[in-house]
């Protein structure tokens, strides 16, 4: 894939270039948004989106790495700030919309580079510029651990120097212009004894990159001062300003290999399989399985009880399919989601109330065109979603059944304060990016609601080809890291139903086994915790 980098100078962003070669895409372009010129000369803008600093010193960025540098004057400021970005005049979001828009008439780009490591405001931001444009962001540093993604950014022969600092512990006088080699000690300190962001996902400091395997020369900084922003006397904000740099011939020639690995690809190969003894406990287990593998077609719509929280289940919104009448698919699905809009506006309810649809198929063949009708009724924040292919009846197209919640205002609070809504569209190493109309989770109130997992490798987006006891251990695994970034501290035990999907009878041993396992590892997890803190407490 041809891909624009989008670059700030700083470690993150060049260390994602490294990780998009490594996954054999090619850094055809350089994007960077920099801010207007003022008469105090200053290197920073006040932006919720975009590191300004060390701005003068990327055009030597873009030479040392032999590519085309686009560049835009930031004339937007931070409007929209919500967790949901919608289209703003006026926002400093569409300067990168336009700034990217050119690369790609220019270009030719299909993907994005983006440095995100822990900021949903900067990811959901770059995932609706390129949605509008139709281009794929991969943000593979996403959230990994900090810890271990710094040392392998140091092992990864990339080198980059302090030229901000804005927290508790780091001293403009002391630190400004070190490596990130020599102050990873440092940072580690910090961060367990006050919680600090090793990476500096808290706007701790910013970093600016002299060399890396992609450079082609590397840049050495000759001249520079100390830019006090703020005196603080406990965190002092500061800058490096980079007045004189050079470039020279690197000693040795560019890495053809570089030092970047796929940690999602070996999370299966690391991991331990359920004995056949484990499998064999699962079996004692009775699931129901008499009797073909089918989803019961309800052809008339039915609507629950609402629960005194709000929630009620819509089944039976069926699309059947009569060929001889010259119907189409699209025009069955159409005929569904209208049908559904009318059914729920009879209720009191609207597209946005519904927070979880199962979807079931009768054949995979018609996905792509009945997504493109779901994806009109369900655009922005679209609820949870699981699609299976099941053996519906004959000239039933699809079955549709959805959980919607209407909040009764009892507290006065409105729906949109109680609804958080996951939705990663980006290929990285965490997670599978969601490849359709859904959201991975949604959370309302304390429940969350998690969207169906498969195996995918998520940096290729490709299923594994382990075997059946590798497919379990990576969905299961996907559905531990969705429920970790919406809650730190939700856990599978804390799970209060799941469905698990086999195409045989004969894989629910392994399911059951893979489950269990996790469970009982979690215990472990949870029991080793507790005896460390015993035993520190009670330390003479």
């Amino acid at each position: 894939m041809k891909v624009v980098a989008l670059i700030s100078g700083g470690k993150d962003s060049c260390y994602n270039m490294m990780h998009c070669v490594a996954a054999g895409h090619q850094i055809v372009a350089l994007a960077n948004l920099r801010p207007a010129e003022n008469k105090e000369g200053t290197d920073e803008l006040d932006s919720y989106m975009y590191q300004t600093v060390g701005h003068h010193a990327i055009e030597l960025y873009a030479e040392a790495m032999g590519l085309p540098l686009y560049r835009r004057t930031i004339k937007g400021t931070s409007v929209e700030t919500g967790k949901v970005y919608t289209r703003c005049e006026g926002d400093e979001v569409e300067d990168l919309y336009k700034l990217l828009k050119l690369v790609k008439d220019e270009e030719g780009v299909e993907g994005v580079s983006v440095g995100a490591i822990l900021s949903d405001y900067q990811r959901v931001r770059v995932e609706d510029v390129c949605k509008r444009l139709t281009l794929q962001p991969l943000a593979y540093l996403w959230r990994q651990n900090q810890e271990t993604l710094l040392k392998e950014m140091i092992s990864s022969n990339l080198q980059a120097i302090i030229i901000k600092v804005a927290a508790f512990g780091l001293d403009p006088d002391k630190h400004l212009g070190k490596t990130l080699d020599e102050m990873e000690p440092y940072l580690l300190e910090l961060s367990k004894k006050y919680g600090v962001h090793i990476c500096g996902e808290g706007g701790e400091y910013e970093t600016f990159t002299l060399d890396c395997p992609l450079f082609k020369k590397k840049i050495v900084v000759d001249v520079s001062e100390v830019v006090v922003h703020s005196a603080d006397a406990f965190a002092p904000v500061a800058y490096l300003r980079l007045l004189k740099l050079h470039l020279e011939d690197k000693v040795q020639p560019l890495s053809k290999a570089l030092a970047v690995s796929c940690s999602c690809e070996k999370q299966f190969e690391e991991n331990t399989w359920p004995t056949s003894d484990e499998r064999k406990e699962a079996a004692c287990i009775i699931w129901d399985t008499s009797g073909p593998t089918s989803v019961k077609s309800n052809k008339t719509l039915e609507t629950s009880v609402k629960s005194p929280q709000g929630y009620q289940w819509l089944t039976g919104f069926s699309a059947l399919l009569n060929a001889s009448e010259g119907g189409s698919v699209q025009e069955s699905a159409t005929n569904v989601f209208s049908s559904l809009r009318a059914h729920l506006n009879s209720k009191g309810l609207e597209l946005t109330d519904i927070i979880l649809v199962h979807l079931y198929m009768k054949s995979m063949k018609d996905f792509a065109v009945i997504n493109s009708v779901y994806v009109t009724a369900f655009d922005l924040c679209p609820p949870a979603r699981v699609c299976v292919e099941v053996p519906l009846p004959e000239g039933l197209l699809f079955q549709m059944d959805c959980l919607a919640q209407k909040y009764d205002g009892m507290t006065g609070e409105p729906p949109c304060q109680q609804k958080q809504v996951l939705h990663v569209q980006s290929i990285s190493h965490w997670a599978p990016a969601n490849i359709g109309p859904y959201s991975q989770c949604v959370q309302v109130g304390d429940v969350l609601y998690c969207a169906g997992q498969i195996a995918l490798v998520p940096c290729t987006m490709q299923l594994v080809s382990a075997g059946i006891e590798a497919e379990a251990l990576v969905s299961l695994s996907h559905v531990e890291k969705v429920l970790k970034a919406m809650s730190h501290n939700a856990e599978l035990h804390h799970v209060l139903m799941a469905n698990c999907y086999v195409t045989d009878s004969k894989y629910i041993p392994v399911a059951q086994a893979t489950w269990q396992k996790k469970l009982r590892e979690l215990k472990k997890d949870s029991e080793d915790i507790s005896k460390s803190k015993w035993a520190g407490k009670h330390q003479l």
